[in-house]
């Protein structure tokens, strides 16, 4: 029998989402969250971390139909040594190291970061992001929405990205909640929302009223799989595997980038044009205010 590789484990656990009982369910959303973790922790560290029994996992690799959960493991921790083995250490990571007392802790900070950034550049879809350009591009009206850590990252798309989507509102605004601002969606409209292990319920909810309008719904997560009560259209994943206890956004801030970029592309002409008139205002304010403190 040939054994799986890790990629193929995480298709057949996606096809296999929609028959699995909840104990199953919840090792599956695990592994296909976080495959680098299942290569590093033992059984009982997947176990805590997943908030499943070992028997549950034991249980998992049975499904799959493997020995043990050491042989499921196995995919998975190839994986990571062949990642591993494909890129040179920066000499920087290591002069950072030797100094202490926090030189470990940064360079472990360091290192996850680089590698957050390398996992997520490498699952993006290029088609994909072209196609979710085209949508965003195509509606009448774009909402973007992300609560707590997300909300500097909405806030961030959505200074920059209205260069190209001088329709998109970020909401909610005034201290009111999504779906307040949602209540006059119409299908045809668009929103992104943003969130990040551990989900909002604000975003939750409001992704979930948002299908019920009919709006096209775009995500930004960790995950494809946050709720039974809605399926997005898209997902755009970010890794945010942290050394410490809060998420690492850096890889999010690439994808943001690389949508953004994707949307100035593919706006062609007219979103050059604004943003040759916003560079062309600024320079006007920063002359006028010189001019004022000469006289």
């Amino acid at each position: 029998m040939t054994v799986p590789s890790k990629d193929q484990i995480l298709v057949q656990l996606k096809d296999d989402l929609p028959i699995l009982p909840r104990g199953l369910l919840r090792v599956a959303k695990y592994i296909i969250d976080h495959p680098g973790d299942i290569g590093l922790d033992p059984i009982r560290m997947t176990a805590k971390k997943a908030a499943v029994s070992t028997n549950t996992l034991v249980r998992m690799a049975e499904h799959l139909g493997f020995d043990s959960y050491d042989a499921m493991r196995a995919p998975f921790r190839k994986a990571l040594v062949s990642a591993a083995t494909s890129r040179d250490q920066p000499v920087w990571v290591s002069e950072m190291r030797e100094h202490r007392p926090f030189g470990p802790d940064l360079a472990q900070a360091a290192t996850n970061g680089l590698s957050i950034v390398d996992q997520t550049y490498a699952r993006q879809n290029y088609r994909q992001l072209d196609r979710v350009a085209h949508t965003l591009l195509g509606a009448p009206r774009v909402f973007l929405t992300g609560m707590r850590a997300s909300y500097s990252l909405a806030y961030y798309l959505h200074y920059v990205g209205r260069m190209a989507l001088p329709h998109m509102q970020l909401i909610p605004r005034h201290m009111g909640n999504a779906i307040d601002e949602l209540e006059a969606a119409q299908p045809g409209d668009v929103m992104i929302a943003i969130t990040f292990t551990p989900y909002s319920r604000e975003t939750i909810e409001a992704c979930a009223f948002a299908r019920r309008k009919g709006v096209t719904l775009i995500l930004i997560s960790d995950s494809d799989i946050l709720s039974p009560d809605f399926s997005a259209d898209e997902t755009l994943i970010a890794a945010a595997t942290s050394s410490y206890p809060f998420g690492c956004y850096t890889g999010a801030m690439c994808l943001i980038e690389m949508l953004i970029a994707t949307l100035v592309a593919k706006g062609g002409d007219p979103v050059k044009r604004r943003i040759a008139k916003y560079e062309a205002l600024r320079r006007d304010n920063q002359a006028y205010w010189g001019a004022q403190r000469n006289r």
